[in-house]
């Protein structure tokens, strides 16, 4: 197993508006540096177990982000996200100058209500064989 030493993009694994955002992350990732993990995977509950993540992510349940150091949540989780993509999306960190709280209130509205606006799946995705290595357990 990893020593989750990785930039993980954690996702919850039933909801289409977080599926929908790691197909486009996959695309756009053209450097393949990033993993991605469904919080309802081994590798996920294993991932928090081993670095004491409980509390810090205590009520948190769309998208995650594991720098391979630290966890980052909410907003700042897809501001990171958007930083390891390098190019472009790399000026979206700028978004860090907008007070935390505030950007928080917009991530919290949607994942609020991602199941209704989105909808649900009965299961995580399967990897194809060319994501495998991209999409832990």
């Amino acid at each position: 197993m990893s020593k989750f030493t990785e930039p993980i993009v954690l996702f919850d694994g039933v909801c289409n508006l977080c599926n929908g955002a790691v197909n486009v992350l996959l695309d756009l990732d053209k450097h393949k540096r990033l993993k991605f993990a469904s919080l309802q995977s081994e590798y996920a509950k294993n991932l928090i177990q081993s670095k004491a993540l409980k509390e810090k992510i205590r009520g948190i349940d769309s998208i995650l982000f594991w720098d391979g150091e630290e966890i980052h949540i909410k907003s700042n989780a897809i501001l990171e996200i958007c930083g390891k993509l390098g190019g472009f999306w790399k000026v979206l960190k700028f978004g860090y100058i907008i007070p935390r709280p505030i950007r928080n209130i917009l991530y919290d509205l949607i994942a609020k209500n991602r199941y209704k606006l989105f909808g649900t799946r009965e299961s995580c995705r399967m990897p194809t064989p060319e994501l495998k290595e991209r999409i832990l357990g």
